[in-house]
């Protein structure tokens, strides 16, 4: 195949637009539900609180894993609230007990299945659907379509934070979009009406607006990037670098900025990064090129590099990674940071009929930093309490362009490299799915299916070329491709009957077979072939176009990674 064929459009690997929103249709019910619900007059709020000892300990929860990456809450002002509210649950003010409601949903979104059986003596499921109720329940006490209220609008937040892995991402884009007008209408992105409040009050609007901005522009990734608000027709300031103990109620001016680091560390950096993006070049061009006359003017040169060294100098060279918080804010920006340097050479080379060998390294190169980042976190026991954020944020476009270029070039340089840095991350990134979601365990979920085939036909690609360069050898399979195979087996184990069960989880755990795809429908997914063709194995590289997938047709170059992945994809 030459250069020109593989950049070509019409490739038989084919990953459609209608492949995924086909699998969001199978795999989640309505969601009308969650905007447009319907009042339950048999559910009493103060039933639904935990006990006061529990509220407690979620509260220590929250401060440890939820609040340090946001800091749209004060914590010592809250702390006494709830600590009031707590002595009689049945006189809360409505906008504090959604707020509190939304606390609890966070927290135990937050935690493992363990943990809450440990902490709480329920299941993670239970407790989340209990409190969700709760909340959505407590939101309509505080009519929050029509709020003025921070606290309302906050609860709103963090509700819809918790539902995104369940949620169809086309029904919470709708949701955010109602959420955003909210917060456009309380006046959250426009600095003057801000400046109006004290100190204190007009900080948490600040954060709250930039979290609400860059939650949005996930759930944009999944759905179409240029739905999102991350613009540059608004000027709400960036979230100071201070700690809670500087604010206080009603002070006039707002505390010294911290040189180094502080308690807001995570949200000042996660700021730097989107305040940058929602003005550059590469990312209006692709949202809204006419706002480019708006945008503010960047530094002379490389901008990237520029916003990497204020990034590293200004921040990083402080932190100290023996602390959970500091560790994470660390890599997850230099993950940002690698992401922004992957979409704009997605957005250079897209303006090219043909790449060069180093261009196509130097976007591989930046994939996998995302990746190398995210498996830090994912697989450090020290910033396990804020796994949550990275469970929101699967990194799915540096593996399609990843296996995207192993196919087309299965012995490149990189090409080791890829497969270790890969199976790095699916360990660290599956190596607790059990106590979480389940959302892999379930025979039906097409995500994983597709996930699967990507990553199969990657290896495909490398065995027929090991097969034309030595004929009769075998590589050994990096841990990527056994560990999908062993979860396939294992599902397929679950769902066969009597002896086919046993049969089907003995071939299936074959090192060629994949015999495991038997019984599993694909056809509704953009699958082009019968898969019952797979039962003579996967070794060929002309059998790859049995999952049907092309990586090309995924809006590659262009720097969009819509339509993306739900239920924790």
């Amino acid at each position: 195949m030459d250069e020109e064929d593989e950049d070509s459009d019409s490739s038989n690997y084919v990953i459609r637009e209608k492949a995924v929103k086909s699998a969001w249709n199978s795999l989640y019910d309505s969601s009308d539900h969650l905007l447009f619900c319907s009042r339950n007059t048999t559910v009493d709020l103060s039933t639904l609180h935990p006990p006061h000892i529990q509220i407690f300990k979620i509260w220590q929860v929250y401060l440890e894993n939820f609040d340090p990456l946001l800091k749209v809450t004060h914590a010592p002002t809250l702390q006494a609230r709830i600590i009031d509210a707590a002595s009689d649950i049945t006189n809360i003010d409505s906008p504090l007990e959604a707020l509190m409601f939304s606390i609890y949903c966070v927290v135990i979104f937050s935690l493992d299945e363990k943990e809450c059986e440990k902490l709480f003596g329920s299941t993670r499921e239970s407790l989340l659907s209990s409190y969700q109720l709760g909340a959505r329940e407590a939101l309509l006490n505080c009519r929050f379509m029509r709020t003025d209220d921070r606290d309302c609008l906050t609860a709103l937040h963090f509700y819809l934070m918790t539902i995104k892995p369940s949620t169809d991402p086309r029904a919470l884009s709708a949701i955010l979009g109602s959420t955003m007008r909210i917060a456009q209408r309380m006046g959250l992105h426009d600095e003057s009406a801000n400046e109006k409040h004290d100190a204190l009050e007009a900080e948490l609007r600040r954060r709250l607006w930039w979290s609400l901005v860059l939650f949005d522009a996930r759930i944009s990734e999944m759905t179409d990037f240029r739905l999102g608000h991350l613009l540059p027709t608004w000027n709400c300031k960036r979230p100071l670098n201070a700690n809670d103990f500087d604010f206080r109620p009603g002070m006039k001016t707002a505390p010294e900025v911290h040189g180094m680091v502080s308690e807001a560390l995570f949200a000042v950096v996660r700021g730097e990064i989107g305040d940058y993006l929602r003005h550059c070049s590469f990312h209006l061009d692709f949202v809204n090129p006419a706002l480019k006359s708006v945008a503010r003017k960047q530094p002379e040169g490389d901008e990237l590099s520029a916003l990497e060294q204020i990034i590293e100098s200004k921040y990083l060279r402080y932190c100290d990674l023996q602390n959970p918080l500091h560790f994470m804010v660390t890599w997850w920006a230099r993950g940002q940071l690698a992401k922004l340097r992957f979409i704009r050479s997605l957005a250079d080379y897209s303006k090219v009929t043909q790449r060069t060998e180093a261009q196509r390294d130097a976007s591989i190169s930046y994939a996998l930093a995302m990746l190398d980042c995210d498996s830090k976190i994912m697989a450090n026991k020290h910033s396990k309490g804020f796994r949550w954020l990275i469970y929101l944020n699967f990194p799915f476009p540096a593996y399609v362009h990843i296996v995207q270029d192993l196919r087309r070039r299965p012995y490149s340089e990189h090409a080791r490299v890829a497969w270790d840095v890969m199976s790095e991350n699916c360990a660290a990134r599956f190596l607790d799915v059990d106590g979480r979601d389940k959302f892999m365990d379930r025979k039906d979920n097409p995500f994983f299916m597709i996930f699967a085939g990507v990553v199969f036909q990657a290896w495909a690609a490398r065995e027929a070329a090991m097969a034309n360069l030595a004929p009769g050898e075998r590589e050994v399979p990096p841990m990527i491709v056994t560990q999908i195979r062993a979860r396939m087996a294992k599902l397929d184990a679950e769902s066969a009957q009597g002896d086919s069960q046993q049969q089907g989880a003995d071939e299936a755990t074959g090192a060629g077979d994949q015999s495991m795809f038997l019984g599993t429908d694909l056809s509704s997914f953009g699958v082009d072939n019968d898969l019952s063709a797979m039962d003579q194995g996967f070794p060929l590289l002309q059998e790859q176009n049995l999952m049907g997938f092309n990586t090309n047709a995924w809006g590659w170059p262009a720097p969009t990674f819509n339509p993306m992945m739900g239920h924790g994809w």
